[in-house]
């Protein structure tokens, strides 16, 4: 049985240059990076040294990146520092008050609700176009003058779509220079401008595992006239921003990633995965009937497809598909144990027994046309199998009733 993998968007396989430059830092170079010995030192500069690729890939200095365990915590400690710095500050007496999109990750998401429940801050949530991107207006509408940060995914997860954000960061900054602008980049990185200079963002999260990276890497970036508290207590790695034992083998993993993303022919690379996730769609638009591409088909992702299948259960069609050794997902990884509506295309105005049709295909640099065409052709199958078993359980439904 063939085995096709067509979940980029959930986790990349780690790169061979990647594993490679990794693997000495499992075994004969082990010292531990806070360590002043020579084995420690050996780490240290290994480390420094991702740091600086991360930084020049980013448009930053150095001591603006700071390592974390993945984008996950790079999100917690970037709104939760944000917060905390503000109480921190005696002569603030007014609740702060945060911005995000309601479909970010949950990793922005369930924070903002957790500074609401705690009383913390004020949280506004605003909702995208039926396209799924959102309107600059909308965030310019939503500023107020107790706003300190603002929070958009530069790009969505689960429906692929390009958020305006350098056009977001100069409206954010025109209403106040001291708002803070964050972005999640962590769909973004291998296929979009990141220079921090040029989006106009103070924080931007990301981890290496979407990138070709290894698992349980990640990057914080803080400029540096920003200010953020640490969350996590224990130790003073990271400019005492991060406690805990430095990952050295994941960072040197994130930093040879990163350097791969410089190389030319992962432009060429990124091209091709476009052209195909085009093929993609058109195929199946075309041969599959009663079907939706969500979001944008211009401010999208070029490895990212989302289709709603009507009348099909989205699990059943991804254990089929799974059985005839494809993988996909029906929208975050994050997620994939929850029963409950994608948040996301709730938000972009689809009903919730839609939203349980949904299939997200995304593609990375080792997909092939190949691959693409044995998938669509699975695919179409499998979705007339489960409509006909649909359609007669429907019917005996009706006959008894």
């Amino acid at each position: 049985m063939k085995k096709i993998y067509l979940d980029y968007a959930a986790t990349t396989p780690v790169d061979k240059k990647v594993l490679k430059a990794m693997l000495p830092y499992f075994g004969e170079k082990y010292g531990n990076a806070s360590s002043i010995h020579n084995f420690g030192r050996e780490a240290s500069v290994a480390v420094e040294k991702a740091r600086k690729l991360a930084a020049d890939f980013f448009g930053a200095q150095p001591r603006e990146i700071i390592f974390t365990s993945g984008a996950t915590e790079s999100n917690n400690l970037a709104i939760k520092g944000a917060v905390k710095a503000y109480w921190t500050d005696k002569n603030n007496n007014k609740k702060p008050h945060i911005i995000a999109t309601s479909i970010e990750h949950h990793s922005i998401l369930d924070v903002c609700e957790s500074l609401k429940r705690d009383k913390l801050a004020e949280i506004t949530l605003v909702d995208p176009q039926k396209n799924g991107v959102v309107k600059i207006s909308d965030i310019e509408k939503a500023l107020k003058p107790n706003t300190i940060l603002v929070s958009v995914m530069y790009v969505n997860n689960e429906i692929g779509t390009v958020q305006p954000i350098v056009e977001l960061g100069k409206i954010i900054k025109r209403y106040n220079p001291k708002i803070l602008f964050q972005t999640d980049a962590t769909q973004a990185v291998n296929y979009f401008d990141c220079d921090v200079n040029r989006l106009g963002v103070d924080l931007m999260s990301l981890s290496a595992h979407k990138i070709y990276g290894p698992k349980g890497a990640g990057v914080l970036y803080i400029r540096n006239s920003v200010a953020v508290k640490r969350i996590q207590d224990g130790g003073g790695q990271e400019r005492n921003l991060r406690a805990g034992t430095i990952n050295t083998p994941g960072i040197v993993g994130l930093g040879a990633a990163i350097k791969e993303i410089k190389n030319s022919k992962f432009k060429i690379k990124n091209g091709k995965i476009g052209e195909l996730r085009d093929y993609l769609i058109g195929r199946v638009l075309k041969e599959i009937p009663k079907v939706r591409l969500n979001g944008s088909k211009i401010r999208r992702s070029p490895n990212n497809a989302n289709f709603t299948f009507q009348n099909v259960e989205g699990e059943s069609l991804i254990i089929l598909l799974s059985q005839a050794g494809i993988a996909v997902s029906t929208g975050s990884a994050c997620s994939s144990g929850s029963l409950n509506p994608s948040h996301v295309l709730l938000a972009i105005g689809l009903k919730p027994e839609q939203t349980h049709g949904s299939l997200r295909i995304t593609l990375g640099k080792y997909t092939t046309k190949e691959e693409i065409d044995y998938a669509t052709d699975k695919l179409k199958i499998i979705i007339d199998k489960l409509r006909r078993v649909s359609g007669n359980v429907l019917d005996e439904y009706y006959h008894k009733h």
